[in-house]
């Protein structure tokens, strides 16, 4: 959510922001519900200012005067109130078409984000690693955890539907290796660990921006409550409502929750196999710092090293690409993706996102900190993708498959595999 000043005066941005990201805003019917807004609330204050004179004379009769009568001055507080009760009814619907319209306000996206009509618009950056070159018939991931035991998806399916699967055996350890190898990989470079909630409120998904615009990929409770398909969602309302102390500034959290999608839209999209699942893991990094464009960039650029220097102590080959205008969500000013590469389909896939936001997310929760003046700011916040599983798993087995049938474990998880250094 911007601020309703700034889209007053500075409309051509937002309608530039709506164009580059190819999102349907009409911000001149914003401004007008605006004025609309400011109209009616001055109106009833100048009604009620009446109503409180009123009040003060009835209240002392010696100010009455010749020129009023008591009888007079209550008709009139009748007429006031119901003016007002009318107004205020009015204000009301204004408000909510108005809070509505500022919802979908999109953020304004950094001059460096790329033009764009789809993600065939994305650009790649730079690419690491050498594409492995195997002198046998590969087999996909598939194949691989059914013939080695790694992952039952006949009765994953029975279980829990389309899209289910079960790790098992060394599948399952390499899971937890993989968690824990990147939560200390997170924590020896500063990031605070935290475990959060998946069930979370509406008003927490609204505050971090995947509502009203995502409703569609959420799993809902009969209660009301919501399944969020990032631990963003939690961290970001960890600090809703509060007042931080700058020198906390800034926060750096790595954050481990399941996370939920219903995958509307993508019916048809790897069907099979770990790519595409309803439930799965994440470990997300979340920064909250100073309103200051220049270290929004500066901590951009950290969670997204972060990311690299991950993938490439596992040695998966990947890509960095610069994410364009339409392929942005509503708040991001600017967003990375790495995709690993999957052997068996001869491409890369995305496995990791970073994204910053500016105060786009702590505006709606309301997360502030004083600067050195005293002066309450909105603070900036920025998230990346530590590690999703089970997808990485995906690479990480493709790319580690031997010619014998065995798949070998990358070195750096070999300490949490207890003694597993091939998976025969």
């Amino acid at each position: 959510m911007l601020d309703i000043k700034f889209i007053r005066e500075h409309k051509d941005f937002i309608k530039e922001a709506a164009r580059k990201k190819r999102i349907s805003f009409d911000v001149d019917a914003l401004v007008e519900l605006d004025d609309k807004r400011k109209t009616i609330l001055a109106s009833i204050e100048t009604k009620k200012a009446e109503q409180n004179k009123y009040g003060l004379f009835i209240a002392n009769p010696q100010h009455l005067g010749s020129n009023y009568q008591k009888e007079e001055l209550m008709q009139k507080m009748t007429v006031l109130k119901n003016e007002i009760k009318i107004e205020e009814e009015e204000m009301g619907m204004v408000m909510k078409a108005w809070h509505e319209l500022m919802l979908q306000v999109p953020n304004i996206p950094d001059m460096s984000v790329p033009e764009g009509e789809s993600d065939a618009d994305n650009q790649e950056l730079r690419i690491w690693g050498d594409i492995p070159e195997f002198s046998f018939p590969i087999k996909n991931h598939i194949e691989l955890c059914e013939e080695k035991g790694l992952a039952d998806f006949e009765r994953g399916t029975k279980i829990s539907g389309f899209r289910g699967y079960v790790l098992k055996g060394a599948g399952a350890q390499l899971e937890f290796a993989v968690w824990q190898y990147t939560m200390n990989f997170l924590i020896n470079r500063g990031y605070d660990p935290m475990i959060v909630p998946s069930l979370v409120k509406r008003e927490t998904l609204l505050g971090s921006g995947y509502l009203p615009q995502g409703e569609e990929d959420l799993y809902k409770t009969q209660d009301g409550q919501y399944f969020a398909g990032t631990g963003e969602v939690a961290t970001m309302s960890y600090y809703a409502g509060e007042v931080l102390d700058k020198k906390d500034l800034p926060k750096k959290m790595v954050v481990f929750s399941p996370c939920f999608r219903r995958e509307a839209g993508s019916h048809s999209k790897d069907t099979k196999g770990l790519i595409r699942v309803h439930e799965f893991f994440k470990l997300e990094q979340v920064i909250l710092c100073e309103a200051n464009h220049t270290l929004s960039v500066e901590f951009h650029e950290e969670l997204l090293k972060n990311t690299e220097d991950l993938m490439q102590s596992l040695q998966i080959p990947y890509r960095v690409l610069l994410i364009c205008g339409q392929d942005l969500g509503l708040g991001q000013v600017k967003k990375y993706d790495i995709e690993a590469w999957v052997p068996s389909q001869n491409t890369y896939r995305e496995t990791h996102s970073a994204s910053y936001f500016h105060d786009f997310q702590t505006r709606r929760l309301n997360i502030r900190y004083k600067d050195d003046e005293g002066k309450l700011r909105f603070a900036h916040s920025l998230n990346n993708t530590a590690i999703a599983t089970p997808r990485i798993l995906v690479s990480l087995l493709e790319n580690y498959q031997q010619e014998d049938g065995s798949i070998k474990v990358p070195d750096v998880l070999k300490p949490y595999m207890n003694g597993t250094e091939i998976i025969k």
